[in-house]
Parts: structure tokens; sequence; C-alpha cells
């Protein structure tokens, strides 16, 4: 699976940045992780990564386990979810998006994985 694809539909499909579609995919593909270690595996600084988790949060791709650490819902219900908030946001009218699914339906099996050991 091609997860810069699925990367780059985050961006196009969700408005998502670049670093949000990375960390979204790195805890969706490895399951829950606190800030630093999504900073470390990222190399970017700890406060980047808290504010790009609290930003996931905010727009319906994680839940905060704690102040630290993060875990992202199932991909199917997450990026109708933050695709849902999207279109709030930029007021367009929400309605099914087959690129959006297929987001959901790839990361399902990274997500059931790491979840199911």
């Amino acid at each position: 699976m091609d997860l810069s694809k699925i990367e780059n539909d985050l961006i196009s499909e969700i408005k998502l940045t670049k670093i949000q579609a990375q960390v979204f995919l790195l805890v969706v593909a490895e399951g829950k992780m606190t800030v630093d270690v999504i900073a470390k595996k990222l190399g970017i600084s700890i406060t980047e990564a808290l504010n790009v988790a609290k930003k996931l949060v905010e727009i319906g791709g994680f839940i905060d386990m704690s102040e630290i650490e993060y875990e992202a819902m199932h991909p199917r219900f997450t990026s109708v979810n933050m695709y849902r908030r999207m279109c709030e946001r930029e007021n367009i009218k929400f309605q099914r998006n087959v690129t959006v699914d297929n987001i959901g339906i790839a990361l399902e099996k990274f997500y059931d994985d790491v979840r199911t050991k």
C-alpha cells in the first residue's frame, strides 16, 4: 500500500497540511503514541508534534488519551468525520466523496493490524 498516495489524498480532499497528514498516518499505522514518540519518528520538535496532535483532535482525526498521548479512531469513521468538518469550515455542501471513503478503506488494515495483536 502506497501511503504517499493516501497522504496526498488527505491533503487534497480533507485539506490537511503535509505534517498533519504524516502525523495522522503514523498514529493510524502504528497505534496510540505520545507526542515525544511522534516527534522522534517524524524528526520534528515536541512542540510541533503536540500542536499538530491537538489540531487533529480539533478536526476529528484523533482522540486525546492524556495531555501528551493520542490515538486515532477507526479510519473509516475518521476520514469521513474530518471531511465533514472540513466541509463545515469551508462552507461546502457535505456529500459522499469516494476518495475520502477510499482513504478509510485503505487505512483499515493498518489500523486493525496494529490494534489486534
